[in-house]
């Protein structure tokens, strides 16, 4: 099991694969970051999928963030990634970000994506900082609201991989 152990500012913060201990506290994570969580049944149903992967960052014996995402060919898909309340501004989101890109490889997967919604801000200026770019909009994308998304994109550096040259999950969920 790969696991990644940094410093965060306050304790270590250890990411490793989710397990299904894990749901209850990344169920309340979820329902206290988002307008429209994700349900139980949502995050079963995704990861059930055989390109989909769960991690969790840990600090001490709490789970304090997960993200969940999907393996494609040239590229990871963030379909839902969240900090608790209680660890934001603390490096754990940037921890989990970073274990992302130590997954990326010139030979293989070169990117990471994600889909934000149009309001959501603080999401948008976490990812810019990390160097993603938004790279195209989708219309009315959130069937919740009706609201757009921004498709941001990580490109690992020398990558000469032409941005969004492969369809986006329309089933993705992701509120940040």
């Amino acid at each position: 099991m790969p696991t990644s152990r940094v410093q965060s500012d306050t304790q270590p913060v250890h990411i490793r694969w989710m397990i299904r201990r894990d749901m209850s506290e990344v169920l309340q994570t979820e329902q206290e970051s988002f307008s429209h969580p994700w349900t139980e049944e949502d995050f079963l149903h995704c990861l059930r999928q055989r390109n989909c992967i769960g991690m969790v960052a840990e600090q001490g014996d709490r789970v304090v963030g997960y993200v969940i995402y999907e393996l494609h060919k040239t590229k990871l898909h963030v379909l839902n990634m969240a900090v608790h309340p209680s660890a934001r501004r603390l490096t754990v989101g940037t921890h989990m970000v970073l274990k992302l890109m130590s997954k990326l490889s010139s030979h293989r997967r070169s990117r990471i994506t994600l889909d934000v919604r149009e309001s959501n801000l603080a999401a948008q200026i976490f990812f810019r900082r990390l160097g993603f770019l938004a790279v195209r909009v989708l219309r009315g994308y959130y069937e919740d609201t009706g609201e757009d998304a921004y498709v941001m994109e990580y490109l690992l550096p020398g990558d000469a991989g032409e941005a969004g040259d492969e369809p986006v999950n329309r089933i993705a969920h992701y509120d940040r």
